[in-house]
């Protein structure tokens, strides 16, 4: 193996993550709850404008430290769009080529995205054959198939290494309540949550992590029910939910879980939108309804304290897609119910 090749790779991964600073924290004062602090830690200012930029540094130095990542193999990933645009943002960083198995009906903005950095996108019609393709595309090109929903929660070291639990809790710190109540995170691969989940117990902290599922994942149900074989159509909402218990979702380290309605997720984009003057992704919108709940209930219980969360990519990439109103309407997703109460709520204490 030429490890020469080996080091310098894993020198240049380093070498960007010290040009990038940490992602903001950002501190939104709910009118209504004055008690309650509400945070969003925005991964969207990653140089690759997504939470998933963590997530492919940790995979790039796993697949580099494991020998499986060696000089001019061919990177496949099944990906609905945000892994993709950064492990090809990656894979140009160390001159290897880049191919995303992606559904049809990804955004146009990602697959753009995707090949800005010099990927490949091989579209699939069925979502549900985006890893048995990525197998087969790495048979037929000696390449690796880096395999995100199996290997993301033991690619990240949940315990250090500037993880997002670690950093998320730094920023706290010196808040009026640095340990908040609940942690709210939607699950993709499941690795963020596995990482946040773990991270909590290892620091001894008093913290629930809730994890919030849109509608048609799997994730919510096997939750429940333990049930491997459980299997539905996946979700609208890129990123995150998925028609299949994956590997790396650890059902065992979350709290609480919640189903959440397509409708209410793309409101909840739409009211964080408004309060922060820019547009974020569905998913970041998933979040932010689950962490509206829990605010709720902490008010209901009494409870003063805080609640943190995630923006989790760009609203950006959803132009022609979340933020077209033909494009919801072609979905059967109405937000016109839903927006008037999250508003209500954010300002008044009800309607949610």
């Amino acid at each position: 193996m030429p490890r020469q090749w080996i080091n310098d790779a894993i020198h240049k991964i380093e070498a960007d993550f010290q040009r990038s600073a940490d992602t903001h924290l950002l501190k939104l004062d709910i009118p209504a709850f004055t008690s309650i602090q509400l945070y969003l830690k925005d991964e969207s200012s990653h140089p690759t404008g997504s939470l998933k930029h963590r997530l492919a540094r940790s995979l790039f130095l796993y697949g580099l430290c494991n020998g499986w990542i060696t000089q001019g193999k061919t990177i496949i990933e099944a990906s609905s769009g945000s892994t993709a645009v950064s492990e090809a943002y990656f894979a140009r960083l160390l001159g290897l080529p880049f191919i995303a198995v992606i559904p049809k009906g990804t955004s146009q903005e990602k697959i753009a995205k995707i090949a800005f950095y010099g990927g490949h996108c091989h579209l699939v019609d069925d979502p549900a054959q985006i890893d048995a393709e990525s197998h087969r595309l790495a048979r037929e090109t000696g390449g690796h198939f880096m395999d995100q929903f199996t290997y993301a929660e033991r690619a990240t070291d949940w315990r250090g290494n500037n993880n997002i639990a670690e950093t998320l809790f730094a920023q706290l710190a010196h808040e009026p309540h640095p340990e908040p109540h609940w942690v709210v995170m939607s699950a993709g691969t499941g690795g963020t949550s596995a990482t946040l989940g773990r991270h909590i117990r290892y620091a001894r902290m008093n913290t629930r992590l809730c994890v919030v599922d849109p509608e048609h994942s799997a994730f919510f149900d096997y939750y429940h029910s333990r049930d491997k074989a459980i299997r539905t159509k996946g979700s609208c909402v890129e990123g995150i939910g998925r028609p299949r218990p994956e590997p790396s979702f650890l059902p065992d380290i979350i709290d609480d879980m919640l189903k959440v309605p397509d409708d209410a997720s793309f409101a909840a984009m739409l009211l964080l939108e408004e309060l922060l003057g820019r547009k974020v992704g569905g998913s970041s919108g998933t979040n932010f309804f689950g962490a509206l709940t829990k605010v709720k209930a902490m008010h209901q219980a009494g409870q003063a304290g805080s609640v943190a969360t995630l923006i989790c990519d760009q609203g950006e990439r959803y132009l022609n897609t979340y933020y077209d109103p033909a494009w919801r309407a072609s979905k059967g997703i109405v937000v016109d119910n839903w927006l008037p109460r999250l508003r209500q709520f954010w300002q008044q204490g009800t309607g949610l």
